[in-house]
């Protein structure tokens, strides 16, 4: 650099302590190695052709111009109906549902909307890997309370002795990433009755609400007064409909918490694509296509299962979500016990598949020697990737 050449200022990092993700990490090593990329959560299949078909005649009809900043009418609409027919919520379209530019925009939104510097927000490890950076822009602090290890269940007692008068928040995901597991109604009756004496809010983390198998129902906090009264209820079409690039979700909240929720995402991302949004209207007035999803990701489930099973891998139960946690404990690879991290390059590098590690979604990277595959993918992306992880 020449000398006269204006230096940079300095800045004190919002985030100093963050790095690149471990998704970008082994999607990288999986594209170096041409290994079958099982790691990331999206799938590799294309979305209903109808659906497209809805956003070009949206495109061609002239709606590509700001919509309104709480989201088209026919969409807040349609998302009303699905929560009301789904859940038993009565929902008002116009105070009490928004459109955001995904989920991750949706909870980052909810969480600068009500949470004050020095507030706390629990949540339940292992997690998303945006809660806590979101907390702490807000200026907020995450109390971390661990899943039951291996089952990822929730324990009542640790959250109990979490929840304190800084208590803000609390976020919960079912079905949950990354462990595929599912909060019961028994599980949610409890988080009722714990809420119940405090004015602590949720965030409830539903991305997945349309991937619950074995004829289980999902859990919705919509389902239950005590906790819809109190609850941003979060969900994404990116999951639902196979188009994770559109970034398209919503939230579903009283009036009082949408007011507020609105008064940031106006300066937040102030709107959503507006042909998506009147596309994904159109698309909902017929409720088949998430109906069946359950169905349709079951089968791809039992199928990954039945070829894991001819493994060493130990298979973890999968409730919901696109994905399949295993147990690696009885891999030794090649003659010494790796961690999940290390595991995951190696069974890139060397078998062809790449998976994420679970130690990452803990803040102290607790290693359970479980790693998290994804079949939101191709029968024969699956087969293929079946066919080199049988060599183990």
């Amino acid at each position: 650099m020449p000398a006269d050449t204006p230096a940079t200022p300095a800045l004190e990092s919002r985030f100093p302590n963050v790095g690149t993700t471990v998704f970008t990490v082994m999607s990288a090593l999986a594209v170096e190695t041409g290994a079958v990329n099982l790691g990331q959560g999206f799938p590799d299949f294309a979305c209903d052709p109808a659906l497209i078909d809805s956003v070009k005649s949206a495109m061609d009809a002239g709606y590509n111009q700001y919509p309104p900043m709480t989201g088209v009418p026919a969409l807040r609409e349609a998302i009303a109906a699905k929560t009301t027919a789904l859940y038993g919520l009565p929902c008002d379209a116009n105070a009490e549902v928004t459109v955001t530019a995904g989920a991750t925009q949706a909870i980052l939104t909810a969480i600068l909307a009500v949470v004050h510097p020095g507030d706390e927000v629990i949540v339940l490890e292992p997690c998303y890997d945006s809660y806590v950076p979101n907390i702490e822009l807000a200026g907020g602090v995450a109390v971390r309370v661990p899943l039951t290890p291996d089952g990822f269940r929730p324990d009542f007692d640790a959250i109990a002795s979490a929840l304190s008068e800084k208590t803000r928040a609390i976020i919960i995901n079912s079905p949950h990433n990354p462990s595929g597991q599912c909060w019961t109604e028994a599980d949610m009756h409890q988080l009722e009755a714990l809420l119940a004496p405090t004015d602590v809010l949720l965030i409830s983390d539903e991305v997945y609400e349309h991937m619950v198998f074995d004829d289980l129902a999902h859990q919705s906090a919509a389902r239950f007064p005590g906790l819809a009264a109190r609850a941003f209820i979060v969900s994404s079409f990116g999951k639902t409909f196979h188009v994770t690039g559109w970034k398209v979700g919503y939230v579903v909240a009283p009036p009082s918490l949408t007011a507020e929720f609105r008064k940031v995402h106006q300066f937040n991302v102030f709107t959503v694509n507006t042909p998506m949004q009147h596309g994904l209207a159109d698309y909902l007035t017929d409720p088949a296509p998430y109906l069946n999803l359950p169905a349709f990701y079951q089968r791809k489930r039992d199928l990954f299962r039945q070829g894991l099973e001819k493994t060493r891998f130990r298979l973890l139960p999968g409730q919901g979500t696109y994905f399949q946690c295993v147990g690696i404990e009885s891999l030794a690879v090649p003659e010494r016990e790796l961690g999940d991290a290390d595991f995951c390059q190696w069974l890139t590098r060397e078998i062809g598949v790449a998976a994420i590690p679970l130690s990452p979604f803990y803040g102290e990277g607790f290693d359970q020697r479980v790693i998290r595959f994804c079949f939101a993918k191709k029968d024969e992306t699956l087969l293929k990737a079946l066919e080199r992880l049988a060599r183990l």
